[in-house]
């Protein structure tokens, strides 16, 4: 099987594995299918919450260097000090490289709330979608993170918990400007999200135009796994722009994380160039509880797409690039 495929078959982990008592409170990482040989280990000074969903194992634990931090099924989604560097990349790179100013916008996945608060910082949006299958994410990160999960409070956000592929399935075509899946690596309940019946459901209820991200794993890591989706992309997002990019977040396996970022073509046949910002970065506006941008500017933008060597061969050769304005 591919790297891709035996991701998709690993079963999960529990997030009690993951806790070992030989290192005395220390909580690691461990995947055997995903980042083999190597774990993350974070001090634990309190575990705040410990819960089983219908779908995965949920964790909240106070860390001793990076705050609070969310765990699901063993894997580190969010930790309150470097959050924002992933959450605000996989909103903006989008957001800020669509031609036309976004006004309508769906996040699958993403319960913890981080996207939706950086979404909402972009006033033409007019109608933000979240379609997340875990209503159990969402309660608990409303509860132990506020500074993620203010997003939900905005009167532009309509909350859906429920399959997210039958969502955009459901949605009529030429529905929305941007799709961003913010979705968990795959394995468990998430596996389905690299899979090419959803991305054709996307690709469906893209406007022309219209832009789609999602989660693309670590180039250190996963490299056929970017490559099998980057040419899966390629044969639904034919005439349009499928590119790569990049940021840093400590916490993450390896120390970063990348997007794969596919446009849909306008009837004029023109693409998104992901790699230039068409807009400057979004200003949260006065009396609100955003804070103020802290990873993401228009440089760092198209840095994203700068690859190292090793990267860059590895990617190029699956990459379709846009056309631009």
């Amino acid at each position: 099987m591919s790297q891709r495929e035996n991701m998709i078959a690993a079963e999960q982990t529990s997030n009690d594995a993951c806790v070992d008592g030989t290192m005395n409170g220390w909580f690691s990482e461990i995947s055997d299918e995903m980042w083999p040989g190597q774990a993350m280990s974070l001090k634990m000074t309190e575990v705040l919450y410990k819960g089983k969903s219908d779908f995965q194992d949920v964790m909240v634990f106070q860390s001793q260097s990076y705050g609070k931090v969310l765990i699901l099924d063993g894997v580190i989604q969010a930790t309150e000090r470097d959050e924002f560097s992933y959450q605000e990349m996989i909103a903006h790179l989008p957001l800020c490289s669509i031609h036309e100013p976004p006004k309508k916008v769906l996040v699958v996945g993403g319960g913890d709330g981080g996207v939706l608060r950086e979404i909402i910082r972009h006033p033409t949006v007019e109608h933000l979608d979240i379609a997340e299958i875990d209503g159990m994410v969402i309660e608990v990160s409303k509860k132990f993170f506020p500074g993620m999960s203010c997003g939900f409070d905005d009167p532009r956000v309509h909350v859906n918990v429920c399959d997210g592929i039958k969502f955009v399935g459901d949605a009529p075509e030429g529905t929305y400007d941007a799709v961003i899946v913010d979705s968990s690596d795959p394995v468990g309940p998430a596996s389905v999200l690299f899979e090419k019946p959803f991305f054709e459901k996307i690709y469906r209820a893209l406007k022309p135009g219209g832009v789609l991200t999602t989660q693309g794993e670590c180039i250190w890591l996963h490299a056929e796994l970017i490559k099998d989706v980057l040419e899966m992309c390629k044969g639904i997002f034919v005439g349009g722009s499928v590119q790569y990019g990049y940021c840093s977040i400590p916490t993450y396996p390896s120390g970063q994380i990348g997007f794969v970022m596919c446009s849909k073509p306008t009837a004029e046949g023109k693409t998104v160039d992901f790699s230039k910002p068409v807009r400057p970065p979004p200003v949260a506006p006065a009396n609100t509880k955003l804070p103020p941008l802290r990873y993401y500017n228009s440089a760092i933008h198209e840095a994203a797409s700068v690859l190292p060597e090793f990267a860059r061969a590895a990617v190029e050769p699956h990459v379709v690039k846009g056309t631009g304005p």
